[in-house]
């Protein structure tokens, strides 16, 4: 076998690569008698079909066959002897070949980058801060009753935070448009549910008025037709209710799971949560300003092979996503553009983050892997049977190791970066997140 490689462009690599003639003719004949032994034509007695007929046959055929492993086989030993790695599946095409010459084909593939870290100590990160308040669990407790409250119907002008059914009709320049009528309609006044101006326009109101609202859509509105355009709504109030919220009774304590009925206990279990909830999003926060600031500071080509593998991960995942609010027969292939930017820096997170575990060869601490299982088996009713599930799983404490292996990685970033803390509310924390 001989060898040639050719730099084509960027990360892109070209193998020449030569079989002697008789390397090829051996493994053929090979596959040409033993068919001669196994295959039944009508006139031959069984395992003495002439080698000529079965050439007359098969030959084509089993040329194809010769030739894919041959060329499976001579790749891998060649990119061996060349010491590439190979980023995706290699382009083989097989040159014409007569017999007793040499079969020649080339193979056509990305390298992973030579990849040269950047000194961490000339990172700058800004790591978020926040811790939950008495404020924040008042504010918490406060939630879990307006999930529980009730609706009293009321004869007063409608103010926010009131829950209101009304009829609507919109039109622009006097034409009704698509989508614009509905009928015993339920809003909260200041849920921002609607278009800016229609919540606050029915403010004021009381029940039985007929009135018209002048609004705007949106510049961005998902409707192209609506978009920036200015509208009005006909409006008849039906029904304006005020929310009453419950009082905090051993009752309403224990629709949370606490047995006891005790406010305190509740209070505790809530902001054990939210502190964990918080604890969560920070670490993610951390590793997502970490991860940024590690692309930035590192010039890295990356092979298209693998930003295209991760474009089809990404669009996998949001088709998922999708197809559980539509019929996924009815869904358009989603372009790859929408995900190229995401793909591609994940892919170099990948190999940046690779870098940097084995340039500083860190290992997997069990001692982490066996805290986040815990902390993720501690989300459900029993914690002990998820934590068994893990360590009897491998491919689960596989995927584990690797979760830990990365925030010890992320971890090690942080040590040696330029970290400078900024102090942020709970609810600016995670707000931003439900945001995003």
């Amino acid at each position: 076998m001989q060898v040639s490689v050719e730099a084509s462009q960027g990360l892109e690599r070209t193998l020449t690569i030569s079989v002697a003639a008789e390397v090829f003719e051996k493994e053929f004949d090979s596959r040409i008698r033993q068919l001669s032994k196994t295959q039944r034509v009508d006139g031959f007695r069984a395992g003495k079909v002439p080698a000529s007929v079965i050439m007359k046959r098969f030959g084509a055929a089993v040329e194809n066959e010769v030739a894919g492993e041959v060329m499976q086989r001579n790749f891998f030993e060649a990119i061996m002897a060349e010491k590439l790695n190979p980023a995706g599946a290699p382009k083989v095409e097989p040159k014409s070949r007569k017999k007793g010459e040499e079969f020649v084909f080339t193979a056509t593939f990305e390298v992973y980058p030579e990849v040269k870290l950047a000194e961490l100590a000339e990172l700058t990160v800004e790591k978020e801060t926040a811790e939950v308040t008495d404020a924040d669990l008042d504010k918490m407790i406060g939630t879990l009753r307006k999930q529980h409250a009730t609706w009293t119907e009321v004869e007063t002008d409608s103010v926010d935070g009131n829950q209101v059914t009304v009829d609507f009709e919109g039109s622009i320049d006097g034409e009704v448009f698509e989508g614009g009528k509905a009928e015993a309609f339920q809003i909260v006044l200041g849920s921002d549910r609607m278009i800016p101006g229609f919540e606050s326009g029915i403010v004021g109101n009381k029940v039985g008025s007929e009135f018209s609202i002048e609004v705007n859509f949106p510049a961005e509105y998902h409707a192209e037709n609506l978009k920036g355009k200015a509208a009005q709504f006909a409006i008849k109030l039906t029904k304006v209710e005020e929310q009453i919220l419950p009082e905090i009774t051993e009752e309403f304590v224990k629709k949370f799971g606490v047995e006891s009925g005790d406010i305190e206990a509740l209070k505790t279990d809530v902001k054990q949560n939210m502190q964990r909830e918080l604890e969560q999003v920070l670490k993610n926060n951390a590793k997502d300003v970490v991860l940024t600031a590690l692309v930035e500071g590192n010039v890295i080509e990356v092979p298209q092979a693998l930003v295209a593998g991760e474009v089809d991960v990404l669009r996998k995942q949001a088709m998922e996503r999708y197809g559980k609010q539509m019929d996924p027969k009815n869904m358009p292939e989603l372009p790859a553009e929408l995900f190229s930017e995401q793909a591609e820096k994940r892919v170099k997170v990948g190999l940046l983050l690779g870098e940097v575990i084995k340039t500083n060869e860190l290992k997997v601490d069990q001692a982490k892997v066996a805290s986040l299982i815990e902390s993720a088996a501690s989300a459900y009713e029993n914690p002990t049977e998820v934590i068994e599930y893990y360590k009897n799983n491998k491919e689960m404490m596989q995927n584990m190791e690797n979760v830990a292996l990365e925030e010890q990685a992320v971890d090690f970033i942080i040590e040696k970066a330029k970290v400078s803390e900024v102090n942020k509310s709970f609810d600016d924390v995670m707000n931003k997140t439900a945001a995003q």
